[in-house]
């Protein structure tokens, strides 16, 4: 409403009233209407109205009849006074609802900044022991012994090559050293055990996909080196013999074990054993599966009752074991693979022939070298004691031991927690104790 209709408004008072009693007897339900308009307009005329008064000259109401809320819909009209307060409180409550808006706001805000805080701290914890952990490249060492232990001839033999391209005249265009290290158990004669040192190596670096498709490689080159040693062999002496045999290669922080027989690899992963291959032996369940699928059997622990082992290179002389060409027989030369990624953890590598795991576990194994690598950290050294402790355990089989140290350091000390063990007695000891009580008393 604008200031000219205010005044024709105030210049006709009563009209207005039975105009709005009209309105109001058609919208008595209509909520109060606030004319803020009339506020604009000068007040002089309503204070000569008394009609219009009110006892706090603060809320007027246009009509001296009481005040029905059924039947009326009175208009408020406010003076300079309660437009002033009104004006106060409602500033105050909209400082108050804006403060309570910026607080909610801020802690909420505090809030996704602490959990952005947790996550980003977690995250740096996390990235942080990563790279420990992958910010490594191992630093080689290794040792060796073997002994004859209470065989009458040695059977074993053993081969480490720091750089095995190098060792055999071989450029590869990639910087890092190639390391080859392998243990190989003998039966029948040495012959098929030095045969495989000497040619495995060698037929490993001359394949064509060297060092790119090297599981690949090392697979083949086990069986062209057992192929190899039956068409070497003219003298039937030499053809009777077989080996198992391990092989272990670094290449940067990647580790290769491939195993075929009964020799075994440990790792020792911050102190706790970790072992890197599988026994090969008729007791074996999935190796006792592959041998009856190709017409193999077991005969009281031997294969077709006449080996100890399930996969070896040689023995071309045991009829039915082994076959010519693509076929496959019960003995098999394929090895089984195990590649990992070396980390800070990883201390070293214990790779034995199966005289030696006739006394040691793998856990009492890693426990002792480093027990000794902690005292002097000579791996050499390490070896001999390992052979020397295997003898005085009884060992009565050839030993041959590598190990290869993945740092210059010994290994740290390990705190390990002792275990909360449960005791309890049984009905019959705790009667055996009550009649002993009982007794003495």
């Amino acid at each position: 409403m604008c200031v000219k209709d205010a005044e024709q408004e105030m210049e006709n008072p009563v009209e207005n009233n039975n105009s709005n009693d009209n309105n109001n007897s058609n919208n008595k339900m209509q909520s109060w209407p606030l004319h803020c308009d009339l506020l604009q307009t000068p007040m002089e005329n309503f204070d000569q109205d008394s009609s219009l008064i009110s006892s706090s000259g603060g809320i007027s109401i246009a009509d001296s009849h009481p005040l029905s809320w059924g039947d009326r819909n009175p208009v408020l009209i406010l003076n300079d006074q309660s437009f002033h307060t009104f004006l106060s409180f409602y500033g105050i409550f909209i400082f108050i609802t804006i403060c309570s808006s910026v607080i909610s706001s801020s802690f909420i805000c505090l809030w996704w900044l602490i959990q952005l805080e947790s996550i980003s701290e977690d995250r740096v914890a996390t990235e942080r022991k990563q790279n420990l952990l992958t910010d490594f490249f191992p630093t080689l060492r290794s040792g060796e012994w073997s002994d004859i232990g209470g065989r009458p001839y040695m059977e074993d033999t053993h081969i480490c090559i720091g750089d095995l391209a190098k060792k055999f005249g071989y450029n590869l265009l990639s910087e890092q050293a190639i390391s080859f290290y392998g243990v190989f158990d003998g039966h029948g004669g040495k012959s098929a055990a030095h045969f495989v040192r000497e040619h495995l190596p060698r037929v490993i670096v001359a394949d064509a996909d060297f060092p790119v498709k090297l599981e690949k490689v090392v697979t083949k080159s086990f069986i062209e080196t057992d192929a190899a040693f039956e068409n070497s062999c003219s003298l039937e002496s030499g053809r009777s013999s077989g080996t198992t045999a391990l092989t272990a290669m670094i290449f940067g922080r990647s580790l290769l074990v491939a195993n075929a027989g009964d020799c075994r690899a440990v790792l020792s992963r911050g102190g706790i054993a970790k072992e890197m291959s599988e026994d090969h032996r008729p007791c074996c369940v999935k190796e006792r599966s592959r041998i009856e699928s190709l017409g193999g059997y077991i005969d009281d622990g031997y294969l077709n009752g006449l080996l100890g082992v399930t996969r070896a290179l040689g023995d071309w002389h045991l009829e039915g074991l082994k076959k010519k060409g693509d076929k496959s027989g019960p003995l098999s030369a394929e090895p089984e693979l195990k590649l990992v990624t070396l980390t800070r953890e990883d201390e070293f590598l214990i790779i034995g022939s199966d005289g030696i795991w006739d006394v040691y576990s793998n856990q009492n194994a890693v426990d002792f070298v480093r027990k000794r690598l902690q005292e002097h950290n000579d791996v050499k050294q390490c070896c001999r004691e390992m052979i020397g402790e295997a003898l005085k355990r009884g060992a009565i089989d050839n030993l041959t031991v590598v190990i290869v140290s993945f740092h210059l350091e010994p290994p740290p000390p390990v705190l390990v927690q002792k275990a909360r063990v449960m005791r309890s007695i049984s009905t019959e000891g705790l009667q055996n104790l009550k009649c002993l009580l009982e007794g003495n008393a």
